[in-house]
Order: structure tokens, then sequence, then C-alpha cells
């Protein structure tokens, strides 16, 4: 892919237009509008907006009766281009994340705006669990069984109604596939258990992957895992998060915070955009894919095992050295089992934030993307 930095400029006005999300009855992998070109729905449909974009919303019901949010960025801020197709590009966000992640900071730190400024029709995924993606045909978001999923699902389920959605909609038979954290795992998981859908994509990179829990940060497991219960009380927790951080006298604990889950490097962060987390479903998903040996868990009695060995993707890995969450130890331990690496990237003083919120993440990891053109 290729990617060229943009200049911050003044938005231009947007008109604005609304229609209504699907109904409960539409079938599996079908979408239809939430909000096109609009200021209303999901908070990256806002921001992409407010800085000049073009926004599409879509809503798309999984296999399994939840309905997922995708946005989208069909075009630059300058023109549509040539009115011909345009190679299409799948941002999937990390833990505690959501799309917005990809649009937060100015147009040319944000990879999102990057990328449709380059050519790209740019498409932003959000997992069951994310603030806009909490609807379900049948169940409310305050039932125990709502939250009863893992990464497994995400991989098998949101991942293939969101990517085929993705396809019909652009008339693309292949896509170009970014996963942060959580956004390549769930990957590596439908990549190598779903052929069909791995034939899709055209090239897999991986940001951040995380692979066992042999060099996970102590503090993980505490913060992550727990019964179905607990996991509603860190919901909870995490939805009023957001708006006590962007309080000056919570800044320094906030931080705190932040740095103990993904690795400290302050300087490299624009603070204004890191405390926006939305509480993806991971509590017990990241024990019940990697087994954590000392943590009770009922989600299931054996950790799901996956062959990654079988997928054939082409495939480019990044790892940060100061990442907590996502260990540099633990991709060495994952790159054998990848068939097809085109690359590894090591990036000895990046945390885990510095992927999608570093001040030098242009320069050092989105250019990076030119070779795989």
């Amino acid at each position: 892919m290729r990617l060229e930095l943009s200049q911050e400029l003044k938005a231009p006005q947007v008109s604005l237009k609304r229609s209504q999300p699907s109904d409960g009855g539409a079938a599996p992998g079908t979408g239809s509008p939430a909000h096109q070109s609009g200021a209303g729905g999901t908070r990256e449909g806002q921001m992409i907006c407010y800085k000049g974009y073009p926004s599409e919303e879509y809503e798309v019901l999984t296999r399994d009766g939840y309905y997922v949010i995708l946005n989208r960025i069909p075009h630059g801020r300058e023109k549509p281009g040539n009115g011909g197709p345009k190679p299409v590009v799948f941002l999937q966000h990390g833990l505690l994340g959501e799309g917005s992640n990809w649009v937060e900071n100015l147009s040319n730190n944000s990879l999102g705006f990057i990328l449709a400024d380059s050519g790209y029709d740019v498409w932003l995924g959000n997992s069951r669990g994310t603030r806009w993606s909490q609807r379900h045909q049948h169940l409310s978001i305050d039932q125990v069984e709502f939250w009863d999923f893992s990464f497994h699902e995400m991989a098998m389920y949101d991942l293939p109604a969101m990517i085929n959605f993705v396809l019909r909609k652009t008339g693309q038979k292949q896509i170009y596939y970014v996963g942060y954290s959580q956004g390549a795992t769930i990957a590596f998981i439908a990549f190598s258990s779903m052929p069909e859908l791995a034939q899709k994509i055209k090239m897999f990179f991986a940001l951040a992957p995380r692979n066992a829990s042999s060099y996970l940060c102590p503090l993980f497991p505490q913060l992550l895992v727990g019964q179905t219960d607990a996991s509603l009380r860190m919901r909870k927790l995490w939805r009023f998060l957001p708006d006590l951080c962007r309080h000056p006298v919570l800044h320094k604990p906030c931080a705190t915070l932040l740095f103990l889950l993904g690795g400290y490097n302050e300087k490299n962060l624009n603070m204004v955009c890191v405390f926006t987390p939305s509480l993806s479903q991971v509590l017990q998903g990241w024990v019940s894919l990697w087994g954590f040996s000392d943590v009770s868990v009922s989600l299931q009695e054996t950790p799901p095992s996956y062959q990654l060995e079988k997928m054939t993707v082409p495939t480019a890995v990044w790892s940060g050295g100061e990442d907590w969450a996502a260990d540099w130890r633990d991709v060495h331990l994952l790159l054998p089992r990848i068939a097809h690496v085109v690359s590894y990237v090591h990036i000895a003083d990046w945390n885990h934030w510095d992927f999608i919120w570093g001040l030098d993440a242009p320069a050092r990891l989105y250019k990076e993307h030119n070779k795989y053109q």
C-alpha cells in the first residue's frame, strides 16, 4: 500500500443526510445505512465529518445475531478521484478500543485519513461489545448472555460479516487488512480457520499482535479476566472513564493507568487522543483464547486451539520493545507459525499505544506500507 502524509487543512462544509438502521429481521451478513455523510451516528462518523472527509455508516448483522457498525471513508478530503474502483483497506481496532482510534489524531497523523488521501476506500470495523456495536436481535446489553463471547466469536462471526459486506458494497474481490492488537489476534484466528475468508485478503498488516501469555505483564490477568458479572462491572467503569479523564486533575492518574496497560512512552503520545477507551468484551475472551493457567473462567473449559500455520495470507508484522500488552518476545514465538511472513519490523522504543497514537507513527510505521503497494 502506498501512503503519503497529508497537510492539515480547513474542513469544508459537509452536507448532512441520515437514514434509519436496519430492522431486526435483516438477514445475516447484510447491512443498511445507519448514517451517511452526516453529523449523527457514531463518534468516528462525527469525527470524520468534522475534519472534512466523506463519511458513511452501516449496521451489519452477524450469523449469531449481533449487530456491528462499519464506518467508511470512501475517498480523500480533496476530491473523489476518477470515479473508478479504489483499493479497499479495512482497519480493525485493538484491545479496549473502537474504530474511532484510527481517526482521532490530526489528519496527517491518523492512518484512516492518510489512507483516504492516498486513494484508498477506507473501512473502520467495530467489534461486538464496543460502544457502537451493542445491539442484538434478541438480547439486551444488560443481560449476561449478551456479553458471553470471546475473541473466538469476534473472529468467526464479526470479521466474516464485516469483510463480506465490504466486498459486496465495493465490488472488490480482495482487500487489505490492518489489524492492531486485538484486531490482529482475531484476524489470525479467522484467516487460519476459514480459508475462504483468507482468500479475500490481499495483505495482512499485523500491528502489535497478541500471541501467547508467556511474557504478559502480571497486571493484565488481574485487570482483564474474571467472571461475567465482573466484566459487566468493568464495562460500567470504562463507560465513565473517558469523561473522568478529561478533567485536568485526573490526567496524571489516567495516564498512569494507560501506561500500566500498554507500556510507558508518554513523550511520544498525543495525550488529547488517548482517553477514549471503549470496553470491548475481552475480559473473558483474553483468557479463553490464550489460557491463563492461574485463572478460573466459566466461559470455556478448554481454550480453543488454532492452526495458524494454515494461514497463507501474506503478512507483515510489527512489534514494540516497550509494549507490555503484546510483548515482542511473544511476537517472536508467533513468527515461526506464520506461513507467509513478508516482513517483520521491531520498533524498540514503542509501547502498545504508539501504533495508533504515536506522534512519530506516520514516519516510522505508516510510510512502511509503501513497499507493499
